[in-house]
């Protein structure tokens, strides 16, 4: 799907993703769209975001800060509203669904928090298109590897979401609901990164859960790349997953640490958190087929689902399969290792 001439609306688009989102957006990765709306209920946020784009001195590519002025524009407004939701969609052709409560233990003591934005947020959406003459033609809803076999808050919210996009497209035919599902994205915001290089600058402890603990670790970009690789290529009801690295925690720690004299403290497993998270499932295994160097989960619905498949796995998908060193875990966080390195230690 090229992007040339449409109307792209982001709900929590002043998060980590929606910020990378927009910047690859305005540097013409997917053709030049019509315009851009950040749709989130935050104004601070949004006013910060509005002057890092709008203002030349904040922007270092000459094609971003042009587009920004021509095609960026902010629209307050919450998921949890349906009237608020509708009237950023009837502007709307390409939806990036990335609105939602995402941090672990936050939702695992306000879980109707959690279920009233992850999940009567996504239904606000679907809404939207179901009931009224909307332009939308793809929504993209952003997922977690905690919503495959969850067994936290978070991740049986946005388990539901994913089963509310996918069964939206049996009476919406003219929209087509995706879902993309990833692991912890290095640095974002919330993320172990920022927390250990916060750590590592007050010269420690550097707290770990446990030293058995996994996670997959994917850049922002690639995160970005997946999301408009399934506005592009997903058919109704599917889920993409980007095949990338796992690691153990205390070596990501370790890399960041970089031979400081920093020390290391297990705290044990937080409320909601798994040991290993999956991305995909054993039973999910039998309708995922591989395309274009992704995993694609095709939808447990019979409706939706082509006759036949040729599955690309043969087992679960799951960070326990560590693929990445000490040295591996240094390049991935090369940047930010850097920002560490040149930082004062606080006594």
């Amino acid at each position: 799907m090229n992007l040339d001439g449409k109307r792209v609306l982001i709900t929590g688009g002043t998060g980590s993703l929606g910020h990378r989102v927009v910047r690859h957006l305005l540097a013409g990765a997917c053709g030049r769209p019509a315009k851009i709306t950040v749709f989130s209920r935050d104004e601070a946020k949004q006013h910060h975001m509005r002057l890092a784009y709008m203002h030349r001195e904040a922007m270092t590519d000459e094609v971003i800060y042009e587009n920004s002025r021509q095609l960026l524009s902010f629209r307050i407004g919450d998921v949890r509203s349906y009237p608020s939701v509708l009237q950023a969609m009837r502007e709307a052709e390409v939806v990036v669904h990335a609105a939602a409560l995402k941090q672990v233990p936050s939702c695992e003591y306000f879980p109707p928090e959690a279920i009233q934005t992850n999940v009567l947020g996504a239904e606000n959406v679907v809404r939207a298109v179901r009931e009224n003459d909307t332009p939308v033609e793809v929504v993209i809803g952003l997922s977690t590897d905690k919503a495959c076999k969850p067994i936290n808050v978070m991740g049986m919210t946005k388990a539901l979401m994913e089963r509310i996009f996918v069964e939206a497209n049996i009476d919406c035919p003219r929209t087509r609901f995706v879902c993309v599902r990833y692991g912890n994205v290095v640095a974002s915001r919330g993320s172990v990164v920022p927390l250990f290089l916060d750590q590592i600058a007050r010269g420690g402890p550097v707290t770990v859960t446990m030293p058995e603990m996994t996670r997959f670790l994917l850049t922002l970009d690639r995160a970005v790349e997946t999301v408009l690789e399934a506005a592009r290529n997903a058919k109704a009801g599917e889920t993409y997953v980007p095949t990338v690295p796992a690691a153990r925690v205390v070596d990501l720690s370790r890399a960041l640490i970089d031979g400081r004299a920093v020390e290391i403290v297990y705290t044990g497993i937080r409320p909601g958190e798994k040991i290993h998270e999956i991305m995909v499932s054993e039973e999910e295994c039998y309708r995922t087929i591989a395309r274009d160097g992704y995993y694609v989960i095709c939808p447990m619905l019979p409706e939706l689902r082509a006759a036949s498949l040729q599955p690309a796995l043969t087992g679960e998908y799951s960070s326990s399969v560590v693929t990445l060193d000490e040295k591996g875990l240094k390049a991935l966080v090369a940047e930010y290792l850097q920002d560490a390195n040149s930082m004062d230690v606080i006594a």
